[in-house]
């Protein structure tokens, strides 16, 4: 989550600078802009989470499923950066919009089950745990470890994509500042 909003500010530096407001007279579409920043963005993403899994498997470390926590990793971070591009739409500030979300990266961990495990949780906070994309990557890691059925695995997946569809929509919303 770190690095996707740290990719996402160079967006909101765009429109910062102007650039939107130039896009608007060029031959280039806000959709293919902002398309071909993702999609750089995201081979960067992809290539972490390819150096974290495999990387592991090459100096030895045993894995549980490599193939399936390498598709986990890769949706979670498919569900960071869409959502660090849904967060900076609502700023114009870069500072602002980093500092802000810094905070909220770390209540979204806590609260999501990846430092504190859910289970000492009171019930409220359990069923609010739920709405976090921190708790489903925490789930699936669970499953990789001890899950039998895939559709569950198939589930967490889905819930992953759908934070990033949604959030992608929210995000790419065209604003000329």
């Amino acid at each position: 989550m770190f690095i996707g909003i740290r990719l996402a500010t160079i967006i909101l530096e765009d429109r910062g600078k102007g650039v939107v407001r130039r896009l608007a007279v060029a031959p280039v579409s806000h959709f293919q802009y902002l398309s071909q920043n993702l999609l750089a963005y995201s081979v960067i993403l992809i290539l972490q989470c390819a150096i974290v899994v495999y990387g592991g498997i090459l100096f030895g470390q045993e894995l549980y499923q490599p193939s399936r926590l390498f598709l986990l990793f890769v949706s979670f971070c498919f569900a960071s950066l869409a959502i660090a591009l849904a967060w900076i739409s609502f700023y114009r500030r870069k500072d602002t919009s980093f500092l802000l979300y810094m905070s909220l990266i770390f209540l979204i961990v806590v609260l999501g089950g990846l430092i504190i495990p859910i289970e000492i949780f009171p019930d409220l906070l359990k069923r609010i745990a739920v709405i976090f994309p921190t708790y489903w990557l925490a789930e699936g890691l669970n499953w990789i470890v001890f899950g039998e059925n895939i559709l569950d695995f198939l589930l967490i997946n889905s819930v992953l994509w759908l934070y990033t569809i949604v959030c992608i929509i929210i995000g790419s919303t065209r604003k000329i500042y």
